[in-house]
């Protein structure tokens, strides 16, 4: 069988068992998009901005555990993509960016719509290529497709010049099996000596904590992740990306840590004796002040990445490995020892836990005449029984819903924790969606968020999409808000969000639902209303109180144990 360069790449994707293409055509990648169109295997999906194409492909990575793909053109087609390739790379999500480039006798000359995509993406990007030869073109994107999902997953970039998938130029077409890579093997079981130290560890702690990360949810590992923390006992708490992974709504999670984090287990972190970290980084936003991080604590860190462990926080015992295979071994060596924490030691543990618990750090007014952002999403788990794909854009609206809707399975909770990219709420709530088209989805966003990716909206029109918007609108950039409030004494410098549209005509002039809710007392039948909707894309614009903050909160410098609380339940 003989294919020209753009069947190859089409062929590839078949053979890869892909499912849907996120993109945008133009002239370097015109071979390719007529390969796409004497086909049916693959499904295209066309957007209206290729970072939106990035962010869906994200999305439906993080919502299937699939990777993502999107196909670009060369110049601004991929510089678009850049903030979407980077937002995957942060979060670890497994995508194969697809780019034309100019032909390769002109590279390198300035030649129309030309930019340097493999030195651009190069710091974004786990790994990429340029290929210059037909004849490398089905091994590269093989191994593309490999690196991006195996080990700590990413994105790969493979760069395509235009006269390599010229359609006069046919090979034989031969798509490789098993690939191996001399200079890349990931490490798939821990070291049994180190994990049996760590379990020593921790049955041996007086005051345990697990800590979670996204790497829990992108190595499958949240039934092993279960049973080790049922079965020991032991306080659990989780990332922003790592919601989900244990069930939120159980007595042993804790809630959410770090910077927005709850008051228990942030507290929790601070006076542990051991901690056991499963696929987490350590990043700024969760251990704020490194010098005040878990001061007595031995710390395990298991990280399929080895490049992670002891890179922010030095660890006593480091496991490297795929985090489900390192849990199970762990379990197995605990059931055979039939040993278990010290009974008596972990009780007042937990009486000094639901002690912190006590303070009740997300309390706010629920008596307020305005919509309060936590009641909303409050309001929205109780509409939807918990059973919903939520993604997110970034700001308050992002932290009150990590907060406030408890997501008891993996999966389910879509947003950018990084990058921390505006605009990635709906694109990839529209990966979610065409993943999983009888699926209730979500995006709940911010008036400012939901402007820099609002395009989308013919997208959602064109392939019928029946994605639910939940905007908080409070008129501010609202975390911007909040520090020039607590930190620049009250200067707004350019945080209000001035000459907004009126988003329920912009919904309906695209051919959407669009509803206005105004007051608390509507909140719950205008959600019931828009749900019930189960074919059409529904709009709701939510007005909320503008002057609400997102407690508790840590201030960059300070230690886990110096919490902002809300101000009636500030600590003395």
């Amino acid at each position: 069988m003989e294919l020209s360069g753009g069947e190859i790449v089409v062929r590839a994707l078949q053979d890869e068992g892909v499912e849907l293409v996120f993109g945008y055509p133009g002239g370097a990648v015109l071979h390719i998009y007529d390969a796409l169109f004497n086909q049916d295997k693959v499904r295209h999906i066309l957007v209206r901005h290729e970072q939106g194409a990035a962010h869906a492909a994200d999305g439906y990575a993080r919502a299937t555990g699939k990777c993502g793909v999107c196909l670009v053109t060369s110049g601004p087609g991929a510089t678009n993509a850049v903030t979407g390739i980077a937002t995957a790379y942060m979060d670890s999500i497994p995508m194969v960016i697809l780019t034309g480039q100019v032909p390769t006798p002109v590279i390198g000359s300035d030649a129309f719509q030309e930019v340097d995509t493999v030195g651009i993406t190069r710091p974004c990007v786990k790994h990429n290529f340029l290929v210059k030869d037909v004849h490398d073109l089905a091994v590269t994107i093989r191994k593309a497709f490999y690196i991006a999902t195996s080990g700590r997953p990413g994105p790969v970039v493979v760069d395509i010049p235009k006269d390599v998938t010229d359609p006069k130029v046919k090979i034989p077409y031969e798509y490789p099996g098993a690939i191996e890579m001399r200079s890349y093997n990931p490490v798939e079981k821990g070291h049994p000596g180190q994990i049996r130290r760590a379990v020593d560890a921790l049955l041996a702690a007086k005051r345990p904590m697990i800590y979670t990360g996204g790497g829990v949810v992108l190595g499958e590992a949240s039934a092993e992740l279960t049973e080790l923390v049922r079965l020991t006992g032991c306080p659990i708490t989780s990332t922003l990306m790592g919601l989900g992974a244990y069930p939120m709504s159980d007595r042993q999670f804790l809630g959410m840590l770090g910077m927005h984090g709850t008051y228990e287990a942030n507290m929790a972190m601070h006076e542990c004796d051991t901690l056991i970290a499963i696929g987490a980084r350590f990043d700024d936003r969760v251990t704020g002040k490194i010098e005040q991080f878990c001061p007595h604590a031995k710390v395990v860190h298991i990280d399929v990445d080895p490049s992670s462990i002891s890179k922010n926080v030095r660890v006593d015992i480091p496991i490297v490995g795929q985090v489900a295979n390192v849990l199970k071994d762990m379990v197995r060596l605990i059931r055979e020892s039939g040993r278990t924490p010290e009974q008596t030691a972990l009780g007042e543990w937990w009486h000094q836990i639901d002690a912190w618990r006590a303070r009740d750090c997300l309390g706010y007014d629920r008596s307020s005449a305005q919509i309060k952002p936590q009641f909303a999403v409050e309001t929205l788990y109780k509409v939807t029984n918990g059973d919903l794909y939520l993604a997110s854009d970034v700001g308050q609206h992002q932290m009150f819903a990590a907060q406030f809707y408890p997501f008891d399975k993996p999966r389910r909770w879509i947003n950018s924790g990084g990058l921390g990219t505006m605009g990635f709420g709906l694109p990839a709530a529209m990966g979610v969606q065409l993943a999983f088209p009888d699926a209730t989805v979500a995006c709940i966003s911010g008036e400012a968020s939901i402007l820099m990716c609002i395009q989308e909206l013919a997208t959602c029109k064109q392939f019928a999409l029946p994605i639910k918007v939940v905007l908080l609108n409070n008129g501010y950039m609202g975390m911007v808000r909040q520090w020039q409030e607590m930190f620049y004494e009250g200067r707004y410098s350019h945080s209000y969000v001035d000459a907004l549209p009126d988003f329920v005509k912009v919904a309906e002039s695209f051919g959407h639902v669009g509803m206005r809710v105004e007051r608390p007392g509507d909140l719950e039948g205008a959600m019931r209303e828009a749900f019930a909707m189960r074919d059409r894309f529904v709009f709701l614009d939510v007005i909320v109180d503008p002057t609400e903050n997102v407690y508790p909160m840590i201030e960059a410098g300070k230690g886990h144990h110096e919490m902002h609380l809300p101000p009636e339940r500030e600590l003395a």
